[in-house]
């Protein structure tokens, strides 16, 4: 404060002042991310609860709401249930366990924090999966009583599987063991050994006490063979990985497109990697258009340079076609671009996964149709054995290829230095119909066949096949439950349609698996190949200019609108035989639902495999209410309406 001003200055000013200067370094503070994980009663929750103690994060009336929670739960002596603080579901405080991931923030004088507590229950593997994927260190808790456990291992996989590379070996309890170093020192052996087979080449462990507070904010005098850091020490001074990405080519997934007015059109992101300056040579994926950078635009106005981790628009110098979900990156050092993968997958669904069925795949800003083939094999993270897989169950970790419907900008998600690319490496898969998050996913490379293998132009289009039979091409696709019908009414259809010289191909449920299909059997993933299949087969006969009629149950809707995407608009005409199961049955032409009720004929439609009607198909058979001669006539009008 200048001498001159002493005699006007007031304490409410000098108190401002103080505010703001606190306000100012607190704002300038870097902020770690953290996951608190390790098997369950391991102590998460309760020194997540310390560390907000610690640091004078509670409120006066949530420390007494706590006091009194602690007395009705009986804590020992009247000490205080730190576990509280964090275990917010009902559910979790009468089983003492973490369901949900709890996110919680705190402060010291030297940074910022935001923790995730995960649940240490295997079934909740994905929860963990969820918290550790903003991360930047892992904590791993072992009860010193305990030793390194299952979870221990499983948790201690998935964080480096997800790209974090600081981990903490807090061996917790140490109170209950009598603050022994020798059985610190086994955990620690036993630990290490571990690490080192799945990749962790260095870790930093710390002998604490949750509940008593050893080690976690303040050096423990019961541990004084212990002369390393304690927890809040060295989550204060810890590096972290932020040069690293300012220091890599530029990258920015495109949010949105900045239109304000008619003067002026900017690319609004997050700057994912590098830096960028006016005036740099740019390229847009995966047009491969070029340009260069105009303006810099944020906040506060125009910036010379941003760089990783800022949100910016930019504005460039060429009108050339960008918008959400494209990248705008170096021009000299562009990701790659694919359309097929190798990928490790987290499968994080109660529902298994289905080979072949399209999902939503959401990598940065990018949202495409993705299909994911049979799993190479499957890691068992206790043994790190690779096991044999058809399909991923719930919190399985398989590696599998897929493919995408469209290209996509990517990077590997760990590159060869250990590095890692969470924004273009990373993506989620998503059912359809349910918008649930099924699977979270890690790029390792693009296959091989997706730059070897491209599409060969040829002379004559589909138009001119269809020209040339006077026709438009179409696919006419039955579905319904066996026994509806199908067959008999798209025999009748081809059988008018020939009448009228219309070029007609049938292909039948049973046919194609006399050849095509005959791999194939009748569980839920074998039935979304026989789709897949049959509708790529169909879509090279409309490429011929042909009418092509199926009959297929077809039972899912998602594969029904995977080959509904695969056509022209308007090519796709979903015919829904609509037959009452107990009459389907009642038929019973071959003897299938007699087998199926009497369990010898096992996922069979209608009786232990699920049939999704269609929501909203082009035409609506209903057999009760007419004979398959009419239904036959009524979809031909339709056809050539």
């Amino acid at each position: 404060m200048p001498p001159e001003d002493h005699a006007s200055y007031t304490p409410d000013a000098q108190i401002a002042d103080d505010i703001h200067a606190y306000l100012d370094r607190h704002q300038h503070k870097t902020l770690l991310r953290f996951i608190t994980c390790g098997s369950v009663d391991d102590g998460k929750s309760t020194l997540i609860g310390r560390l907000l103690y610690d640091s004078k994060t509670i409120f006066e009336d949530q420390l007494a709401a706590l006091e009194a929670d602690s007395k009705r739960v009986g804590t020992q002596g009247g000490d205080i249930d730190f576990a509280l603080l964090v275990d917010g579901l009902a559910a979790e405080r009468e089983q003492g366990i973490t369901i949900d991931v709890a996110y919680r923030f705190f402060a010291t004088s030297a940074r910022k924090y935001i923790v995730a507590d995960t649940p240490g229950h295997e079934q909740y593997t994905r929860n963990m999966v969820t918290g550790a994927s903003t991360a930047d260190l892992a904590v791993i808790l072992i009860d010193a009583r305990k030793g390194v456990l299952t979870q221990t291992r499983r948790h201690s996989y998935l964080a480096h599987l997800v790209g974090i590379r600081r981990i903490v070996l807090a061996v917790n309890k140490m109170d209950l063991v009598g603050y022994d170093q020798a059985r610190f020192d086994a955990i620690v052996a036993d630990y290490r050994g571990f690490a080192e087979s799945i990749g962790i080449e260095d870790f930093t462990a710390i002998p604490i006490s949750g509940f008593r507070g050893d080690n976690v904010t303040n050096a423990s005098a019961n541990m004084r063979w212990y002369d390393g850091p304690t927890l809040i020490e060295h989550l204060d001074t810890v590096e972290l990985d932020q040069s690293k990405d300012a220091a890599g080519a530029f990258r920015m997934p495109v949010q949105w497109v900045n239109r304000p007015n008619l003067d002026f059109r900017g690319f609004s992101g997050l700057v994912a990697g590098g830096s960028v300056r006016a005036g740099d040579a740019v390229r847009v994926l995966p047009s491969g258009r070029t340009s260069t950078v105009a303006r810099i635009v944020a906040l506060g106005g125009d910036l010379e340079q941003a760089v990783a981790g800022q949100s910016v628009t930019l504005t460039l110098a060429d009108e050339i076609d960008c918008s959400r979900g494209d990248a705008i990156v170096a021009a000299d050092q562009p990701p790659q671009v694919a359309d097929q993968f190798e990928a490790t997958i987290v499968w994080m669904a109660d529902e298994a996964l289905l080979p072949g069925r399209g999902y939503w795949l959401k990598s940065a800003t990018q949202t495409v149709t993705a299909s994911v083939q049979p799993p190479k094999y499957q890691v068992n993270v206790n043994t790190l054995e690779r096991l044999a897989a058809k399909t991923l169950e719930l919190n399985a970790i398989g590696v599998a290829n897929l493919s995408t419907d469209r290209p996509i900008v990517f990077a590997p998600y760990t590159a060869p230095d250990g590095s890692t690319n969470k924004t273009l490496g990373g993506f989620v898969l998503i059912d359809k119909f349910t918008n649930a998050t099924v699977a979270a996913g890690m790029i390792h490379f693009a296959l091989r066949r997706a730059q070897n293998v491209h599409w060969q132009a040829t002379d004559i289009t589909r138009e001119q096949h269809a020209a040339l039979k006077n026709q438009q091409p179409a696919v006419l696709w039955f579905t319904g439950l066996s026994g509806a019908g199908k067959s008999t009414i798209a025999n009748l259809v081809e059988r008018k349609l020939a009448r009228m010289n219309r070029h007609t191909f049938l292909l039948d449920g049973d046919n194609v698996r006399h050849g095509l299909n005959r791999d194939l059997g009748f569980t839920d993933a074998d039935r979304v190949e026989n789709i897949r299949r049959v509708g790529e087969v169909a879509k090279l006969m409309t490429d011929a200019g042909l009418i092509v009629i199926t009959a297929f149950i077809s039972p899912f809707r998602s594969e029904r609108d995977m080959v509904r995407a695969m056509m022209k608009p308007g090519e796709f005409i979903e015919v829904h035989i609509d037959t009452p199961l107990a009459d389907a049955e009642a038929r019973d032409v071959k003897g299938l639902y007699a087998k199926a009720r009497s369990g010898q004929l096992k996922n069979f439609t209608g009786i232990d495999s699920p049939y999704e009607a269609p929501d909203a198909p082009e035409i609506r058979i209903d057999t009760r209410a007419m004979s398959a001669e009419e239904a036959a006539d009524a979809i031909v009008a339709r056809l050539i309406a």
